[in-house]
């Protein structure tokens, strides 16, 4: 078994409270539950508005199908036109940790 996780820090544009943060990121997280079954939250930064940390996590039997979808949820973050990818980090765990 493999467990991926994918951390991604992230600036908006022309937000001005947290309520128009959680505006832009809540369809964010949506998209990527529904489009690749991974497991995702707003792990960090919360009490800031313009910026946010994104956590994503896939599990899967092989490795090279995690390195995949995490490298998905990345492209599809980057593509977001309302944020910017500051950031993204990959970590794996696999059966030899």
């Amino acid at each position: 078994m493999y467990v991926g996780a994918l951390e991604l820090d992230v600036l908006f544009g022309d937000v001005h409270s947290l309520k128009q943060k959680r505006a832009v990121v809540r369809p964010v997280l949506a998209e990527l539950r529904r489009r690749f079954e991974v497991a995702v939250s707003e792990a960090g930064d919360q009490d800031l508005h313009r910026r946010a940390q994104l956590g994503v996590a896939a599990v899967s039997g092989d490795a090279a199908h995690v390195r995949e979808v995490l490298e998905a949820c990345e492209r599809l973050v980057a593509s977001r036109p309302e944020l910017e990818l500051l950031s993204a980090r990959h970590r794996m765990l696999g059966p030899e940790d």
